[in-house]
């Protein structure tokens, strides 16, 4: 947390970018290379490291390539700045000695320092990974932006369902890390709801941008006690434009969204 406020008060973001490659939105000339993904990265990493809080590079873009993907992967995360936070949205879930892998290899080996997590076995998917890393966090899906969210995720703006159970019960859970959560942009209320049943946990934001989510609401009720949140967009921003502009053209839209957030919390 410490180092997510440093980078939110050294660029004034609170904007996280996505880092999601897709070979079809690739500019044509990296589709030609072995390896198209990490340069890709690069580019945009360059052009938008002085505008972010964070990076947010999801594992399923990755494994779609193989190893290749992966190997681009950990070369992504050890190319971003050093004070620059990378979350890495894997929504891992799984229990004992098991999360425990998952914790070893993320966060002692590839050095990120935050992950998604599912909550759904309970507090076996939180504590292996953050039960004795203080430096380290975890976000957990609290409420997803996606539109089938609300088959089981509940009535959260009345505070009951399966939403409000994990944002109650998990702040419970005693952890040397921080615990915070996914709360999509696309449900204003609930993120309003999630507010006041976790006053200082961390949010994860996503949905701006392409989803179409509520930047006001993710500015009014994304801060905790202590830090922004961390609102993030990637398609938006990092396919701004599919010609040789692309990297000039993530830097303006990450700009922009920034400047948007930045009036909203004037």
């Amino acid at each position: 947390m410490e180092k997510l406020k440093t980078a939110q008060d050294k660029n004034n973001s609170w904007l996280c970018v996505g880092l999601d490659p897709v070979l079809e939105r690739l500019r044509v000339d990296f589709r030609k290379w072995d390896e198209p993904i990490l340069p890709y990265n690069q580019a945009i990493i360059e052009a938008t490291a002085d505008l972010v809080c964070a990076y947010k590079p999801n594992l399923g873009f990755y494994l779609q390539w193989g190893a290749a993907g992966v190997i681009a992967l950990e070369r992504t995360i050890a190319y971003i700045p050093r004070h620059i936070p990378v979350i890495l949205d894997c929504k891992t879930g799984d229990i004992g000695h098991t999360q425990a892998a998952w914790g070893n290899g993320l966060f002692d080996e590839w050095q990120v320092d935050a992950v998604t997590v599912n909550p759904f076995v309970g507090s076996d998917a939180v504590l292996p990974m953050i039960g004795n890393r203080p430096d380290k966090a975890v976000y957990i899906l609290a409420h997803t932006s996606n539109k089938s969210a609300t088959h089981f995720q509940g009535d959260l703006v009345n505070e009951c369902g399966l939403s409000a159970d994990v944002l109650r019960q998990s702040q419970t859970w005693s952890t040397a890390g921080h615990k915070g959560y996914v709360m999509g942009a696309t449900y204003p209320e609930e993120l309003a709801a999630a507010r006041r049943l976790a006053p200082k946990a961390n949010f994860l934001i996503p949905g701006i941008g392409a989803q179409g989510g509520n930047l006001a609401m993710a500015v009014e009720f994304g801060p905790d006690k202590g830090a922004g949140p961390v609102i993030s967009a990637s398609r938006s921003v990092i396919y701004a434009s599919g010609g040789e502009d692309f990297a000039e053209a993530a830097r303006e839209a990450a700009l922009t969204l920034r400047e948007q957030i930045n009036q909203l919390r004037e």
